[in-house]
């Protein structure tokens, strides 16, 4: 018998293994059901694969987008350390060659505290790229689509067609606008007073 609580005699259970998921920061994915796991869902790090643990009755639609929900939460626990500002130029020369074919340049590209409307600017005169420190702890591939919105406005200034199809080659797009539009929804939100005894 294993010592493994996961893999006791009479637990009914079956385990799925699943290519990575695009940004998902892990080589694979293994999905272990439990017939005594009732409604919570939990994930971690195995070397380079990433556990996720479900209640058996799940259906494959759940299964799946809690995979994503996991993963994300995952990234955003592991993005805690907070990358210094040569560490994002650093990321901002990468990013560049990968998808803008390294015509992006930066002269500077840093943290700042005063940007708490924006994700991020740029002024493409100074060569200067400047992310909302609100960024810090998200995703990595959300830090990385901002970063990557303001290389391309290096190139393009405005918002037309042009600039939107410098951003086609990255995978992560559309997920991490809709990840930023969460954010913000989330924050207009009513915050409702704390229950007595909280």
């Amino acid at each position: 018998m294993s010592a493994d609580p996961l893999h006791r005699a009479g637990t009914p259970q079956r385990s799925t293994t699943s290519p990575p998921l695009s940004g998902s920061g892990a080589n694979a994915i293994e999905v272990r059901r439990s017939a005594r796991r009732r409604r919570t869902v939990s994930a971690y790090r195995e070397g380079d694969r990433t556990i996720v643990l479900i209640p058996a009755r799940m259906s494959e639609a759940e299964e799946q987008r809690w995979v994503r929900v996991m993963l994300d939460k995952l990234a955003a626990q592991e993005s805690k350390k907070v990358l210094g500002d040569a560490e994002l130029s650093t990321r901002a020369d990468r990013l560049s060659e990968q998808y803008l074919d390294g015509r992006a340049r930066p002269d500077s590209v840093r943290w700042v505290t005063n940007q708490n409307t924006r994700w991020g600017s740029c002024t493409p005169a100074e060569g200067s790229i400047r992310l909302s420190h609100r960024l810090q702890g998200m995703p990595d591939y959300v830090v990385d689509y901002v970063l990557l919105h303001e290389l391309a406005h290096l190139l393009v200034p405005g918002h037309g067609p042009r600039f939107w199809r410098l951003l086609e080659a990255y995978p992560h797009t559309e997920r991490a606008k809709g990840y930023l539009e969460g954010v913000v929804a989330a924050e207009r939100l009513p915050h409702l007073p704390a229950a007595r005894g909280e």
